[in-house]
C-alpha cells in the first residue's frame, strides 16, 4: 500500500499505544551465548551493508541480552563474510549447517546470494531468515526461507504506480542490476508500467562492480525518456545519478527502495537532488516506536539510523521474542516462525507472518524525494521536468 505523508501521519497516531521495542525480561542475561549465524558483506562493494547490519544487531543485543536474553542466557551472533557473493555464501551455508551451535541464519544481503545457499538450509532444516531479501523467489526456496523484506511482486507494481501515475511519466528508460534480483525487479517493473500506459524506451543492465555508465547513459539518451527508473542500491544509483549530470542528462528519476539510505546523499551530492524513492522505515515517522529506535541509535552511533539499521534491529528482536516464546533449538525456531504474532517492529508496527509466503504481511510504502540535500516526503504532484 502506497500512502501520502498524511495518510503515513494518520496511520501511525493510531499505533500510538503500542510499546516502545525490546522484550521485557526481569535479570540481565548470563551464561552460555545462544548464536545466530549471519551471512554478509564485511568486505568488497557491498561491505557498508554489512556494517549497518551490525550496528541494528548490537543495538537490539543491548536491549535483549540487557532484559535477559534468551531464557536468561545472552544472544549473540557470528558474522562470516560473503561478500556477498554466491559462491562464497554456499561455504559459509556449509560450515553453519555444521556447527551445533548455530540456532538459525540471518542473510545473506543479496537475494541471489541467498537463494544459492538456500537448498542446503532446507535439507539441515536450519531457518535462512533473509531480511533483506526482496526476490519473489526466495521464499519458495522451501519451508525454512522466511523474510521480513517486501517482496519485488509487492514494490514494483507500487513503483511503476508511482511513475506513471503521480509522476505523469510516459517514456520510461530502466537501468538495473545485472542480477538475478535485479533483472526479475525489472520484468516486474516494466510489465505493470506498461499495462499502465507507459513505454518503455530502454532497459540497461549493469554488473554490480561497473563504475563507467557514460555508454549505457549515450543509448539512454538517445531513446529520448522523460524519465529513469533505477533498480539499484545506493552506491551505484549515486555514481549513476552523477555521470547522468555530467552527460547533460538532466531528467526525473524513480528509485527501488533499495537505494534508500543518507549514503546515497553523501555519495550522490546535488546529482540526486530530486530523485524520488519508496521506503517501509522513515525515520520522521512519529509513532513512539521509531523515535525510541532513532533516539537510541543517535544516543549509540551519533548518526541517523537508515532501512538498513531498521530492518536488522527488527530482525534480532523478533528473533529474541520467537525463540523466548517457542524456544531456541532449531525446529522450534522454525515453528515459531509461523505462530508468533505482533511482534514490535521498526518497519511495520507489529509484525505477523503469512505462513504461506513465510513473508510479513500490511506492509506500508512511504513516497520520498531528495529535496535540499535530504529524504522528505513527497507531497504529490507531477515531475518536474
Amino acid at each position: 500500500m502506497s500512502v501520502t505523508r498524511r495518510q503515513f501521519l494518520l496511520g501511525s497516531s493510531a499505533l500510538v499505544a503500542l510499546a516502545a521495542a525490546g522484550p521485557a525480561f526481569a535479570e540481565p542475561a548470563k551464561g552460555e551465548p545462544i548464536y545466530l549465524g549471519v551471512s554478509g558483506p564485511l568486505t568488497g562493494p557491498n561491505a557498508q551493508y554489512g556494517a549497518q547490519w551490525k550496528q541494528g544487531f548490537d543495538l537490539a543485543l543491548d536491549e535483549i541480552n540487557g532484559a535477559g536474553g534468551v531464557k536468561g542466557r545472552p544472544l549473540a551472533y557470528i558474522f562470516e563474510d560473503t561478500q556477498s557473493d554466491p559462491r562464497q555464501s554456499v561455504a559459509v551455508a556449509q560450515k553453519f549447517v555444521a556447527d551445533k551451535r548455530i540456532v538459525c541464519e540471518l542473510g545473506d544481503f543479496a537475494s541471489p546470494a541467498s537463494m544459492a545457499a538456500s537448498p542446503i538450509y532446507q535439507r539441515a532444516k536450519l531457518v535462512q531468515f533473509g531480511f533483506t531479501n526482496s526476490h519473489p523467489d526466495f521464499t519458495k526456496g522451501g519451508d525454512y526461507m522466511w523474510s521480513n523484506s517486501v517482496s519485488q511482486a509487492d514494490e514494483q507494481p507500487l513503483s511503476a504506480k508511482f511513475a506513471v501515475s503521480r509522476l505523469g511519466l510516459k517514456r520510461i528508460a530502466v537501468l538495473h542490476l545485472n542480477t538475478d534480483w535485479g533483472r526479475t525487479s525489472k520484468d516486474i517493473f516494466v510489465k505493470a508500467a506498461k499495462e499502465l500506459g507507459a513505454e518503455i524506451v530502454a532497459t540497461e543492465g549493469y554488473l554490480p562492480d561497473e563504475k563507467d555508465f557514460r555508454s549505457t547513459l549515450v543509448r539512454v539518451r538517445d531513446a529520448k525518456p522523460d524519465g529513469l527508473m533505477l533498480l539499484s542500491y545506493y552506491s551505484d544509483a549515486a555514481l549513476i545519478a552523477r555521470q547522468a549530470k555530467q552527460a547533460g542528462l538532466s531528467l526525473p528519476t524513480v528509485a527501488a527502495s533499495s537505494v534508500y539510505s543518507p549514503k546515497l546523499v553523501e555519495l550522490g551530492g546535488d546529482a540526486v537532488e530530486g530523485m524520488f524513492t519508496a521506503s517501509r522505515y522513515f525515520p520522521e515517522d512519529p509513532r513512539p516506536q521509531v523515535r525510541n529506535f532513532v533516539t537510541k541509535f543517535k544516543a549509540k552511533y551519533e548518526k541517523e539510523p537508515d532501512a538498513f539499521n531498521a530492518y536488522a534491529y527488527d530482525t534480532m528482536i523478533l528473533m529474541g521474542q520467537v525463540m523466548n516464546e517457542f524456544g531456541f533449538e532449531r525446529e522450534q525456531i522454525h515453528q515459531g516462525l509461523a505462530k508468533v504474532k505482533d511482534v514490535p517492529s521498526v518497519i511495520f508496527g507489529k509484525a505477523t507472518f503469512n505462513p504461506t509466503t513465510r513473508r510479513v504481511s500490511g506492509a506500508m510504502s512511504v513516497d520520498l524525494q531528495v529535496k535540499n540535500g535530504k529524504f522528505t516526503f513527497y507531497e504529490g504532484g507531477a515531475a518536474v521536468r
